[in-house]
């Protein structure tokens, strides 16, 4: 054991044990059985990942932990033991004392667990006072010491700081300080990273292990990835719909899944290294049945082999890589003589016209200070980017959050108005367009929004979300034409016509996705802006939503523009890459030669920060674990 697990208050037993957890929801339409007979405990100084899809019952069982269930719900059987105290109808006054005392919790989304008019500072204190005898003073002082510990730069200054004014990954850094106030004996992190940069995500990782090993905490480090489980887990529990179909070591999950659902997890998610033209799903290891019993309906897992046959298909399946002309090639620094290229990769012919060239594109938004809010400076968010993309291309612009890849975007569709600069697209110059030419070529450029939520009216229902561009572009001979269209479209999406009459609400984050996808393409455009597009998706539905991208750009011969801070999955769905920092492309070329051969440092640490679930690595985490607690 490390001398700073020593150090930390020596728990007798485990931290936590939960054993044969049932929590279910009493709904109109039945019981909801969330999580259904889950057992596990974590030990002083270790980490349990919990993974699973959106549903799986992951955050209910950490809900059920911390008490903080729905008034639908209810613990029906089981015991949650919390430092040898059974937490299971604890009266609500107890239950306040433990929380954030002996356990705490980080929730996914910092903006949202931020109260916006207060300071993150007044935030953290308010958890010091509310658990510890002490003045506003010293409260103040362990906020800025904690706001040090978690690296939240200049702390003194940060911690009379608002919401607003922080990063993501600084508002992060605020929840986990929340969480830590109190040196509690559990850490309940809930997707904690999901939002967040690679290289963000990196350092909070990195940061929770350290906290761990210094503090003595136990983890339950709840995610759908599980690329990140094999970063900071020690223990794996696999969930589905509600039940645990696998635990143990994070090295034998990784290196020998039992459970066809891990299996899927395992394979779906891209790498940077991956050899498939299109991704694995979990379907391809299991089917599931639902099973009518005494008890009612059961779900019955189906398992099924990845055969060699599927294996090539996923490899030989779909498009090859499609580069820009040679002598383009060699003028950037890749001569196409001098790379290795992947087999399927060819080069687009000399004398082809892209399909969109920009050049020198600035955009920079105004800073007004004072009473007659003069400009006093610019953010320089798009500052002097060229490109071209050719047709049937798709061209990854990846970098961090405030890079400048999604303003580069808009600016292209004119969704915000370019500073300087030139757009060319299909020949026509696009800043040059008035209103109504403006509208007529957005029937050829479209765009995927992030978040598959905030994208569809929730009053529309799928046929009119669907519908409603084709009535602003003409496009049908009347509503029924464009009802029997949007049928279509939903069909081709992998998506029921029968959905046509139902409402956003009543689908999951990937099937939004996939109307999103569908309404993009109802004007038959030739051009399509992926803006983040998977990001806020399962890795299990990711997988689904990118080889559908990729069937959709075959099929009806699309060009993208696909927009992620994720390398891995740019680099699996880019033919050429651009990595933006700070408004400007720092390095541009073939997205196989810029992984294999990265020439900007910036570059290289996008690579090395993404989660790495190579079976070396983790036995050498493994090993440095071990060492530490025995060293």
């Amino acid at each position: 054991m490390s001398q700073a697990v020593k150090d930390a208050a020596v728990v007798d037993g485990p931290v936590v044990d939960v054993a044969n957890l049932h929590t279910h929801f009493h709904t109109d339409e039945g019981v909801v059985k969330a999580v259904d007979g889950v057992s596990f405990r974590i030990e002083q100084g270790h980490t349990l990942g919990i993974v699973g899809e959106s549903g799986s019952g992951k955050s209910v069982t950490s809900l059920s932990i911390m008490q903080l269930l729905a008034s639908s719900a209810k613990i029906e059987t089981g015991t949650i033991s919390l430092l040898g105290k059974d937490l299971v109808g604890l009266p609500e006054p107890q239950m306040r004392g433990i929380r954030g005392k002996d356990v705490s919790m980080i929730f996914q989304e910092p903006m949202t667990s931020l109260n916006p008019v207060f300071t993150v500072g007044a935030q953290v204190m308010e958890a010091i006072i509310l658990h510890q005898e002490v003045s506003k003073a010293e409260a103040r002082e362990r906020t800025i010491a904690l706001f040090k510990e978690v690296g939240i730069p200049e702390p003194e200054q940060r911690v009379d700081s608002y919401p607003h004014q922080m990063s993501g990954g600084q508002k992060q850094r605020v929840m986990i300080a929340m969480a830590l106030s109190c040196n509690p004996k559990l850490l309940i992190a809930d997707e904690p990273t999901t939002a967040l940069d690679v290289t963000i995500q990196k350092q909070i990782l990195d940061m929770l292990r350290k906290l761990r090993d210094e503090r003595g905490m136990a983890i339950l480090f709840i995610t759908h990835d599980l690329g990140v489980i094999a970063e900071i887990a020690d223990e794996v529990l696999v969930m589905f719909r509600g039940e645990m179909v696998e635990q143990g070591p994070v090295l034998d999950i990784f290196e020998n899944p039992k459970h066809p659902y891990t299996k899927g997890l395992l394979a779906c998610r891209p790498r940077l290294d991956t050899p498939y033209r299109l991704l694995p799903t979990v379907s391809d290891f299991m089917d599931i049945k639902v099973v009518e019993s005494p008890q009612g309906q059961r779900i019955e897992v189906i398992e099924k082999e990845l055969d060699a046959a599927r294996l090539n298909q996923l490899k030989t399946q779909g498009r090859g890589r499609l580069l820009h002309p040679k002598s383009q090639l060699a003028e950037i620094g890749h001569p196409w003589e001098e790379a290795n290229h992947l087999p399927d990769a060819t080069a687009v012919e000399e004398g082809t016209k892209p399909l969109l060239s920009v050049r020198d594109l600035k955009v920079h938004f105004p800073v007004r200070r004072g009473l007659l809010a003069r400009v006093v400076d610019h953010v320089k968010a798009v500052d002097g980017v060229s490109f071209d993309v050719y047709p049937g291309q798709t061209l990854g612009l990846v970098g961090e959050s405030g890079c400048g890849k999604t303003t580069c975007g808009r600016a292209i569709l004119r969704l915000v108005e370019p500073t300087s600069g030139k757009v060319t697209f299909d020949g026509k110059d696009v800043r040059a367009l008035g209103r109504t030419d403006l509208r007529e070529i957005r029937s050829q450029m479209q765009i995927i929004f992030q978040d598959p939520y905030g994208s569809l009216n929730p009053r529309m229902t799928i046929e009119s979300a669907i519908t409603e561009p084709m009535v602003i572009q003409g496009i049908g001979s009347g509503k029924k034409d464009r009802r029997d269209r949007a049928a279509a479209l939903l069909e081709e999406v992998d998506l029921s016509s029968a959905f046509l009459r139902r409402y956003p609400h009543e689908f999951s984050g990937g099937q939004r996705q996939r109307i999103c996808i569908a309404r993009s393409i109802a004007v038959e455009p030739e051009f399509i802006i992926c803006d983040e597009s998977v990001s806020a998706l399962d890795v299990s539905v990711q997988a689904q939503v990118l080889n559908l991208l990729k069937r959709l750009q075959e099929q009806r011969g699309l060009t993208y523009i696909f927009i992620s801070h994720d390398l891995s999955v740019v680099k699996f769905m880019a033919d050429m890459m651009a990595v933006m920092n700070q408004g400007k492309i720092v390095e541009f070329g073939p997205s196989e030669a810029i992984y294999e051969h990265p020439r900007e440092d910036y570059t290289r640490r996008l690579i090395s920060a993404t989660p790495n679930d190579d079976l070396e690595h983790i036995r050498k985490l493994v090993a440095q674990r071990k060492q530490l607690r025995t060293g």
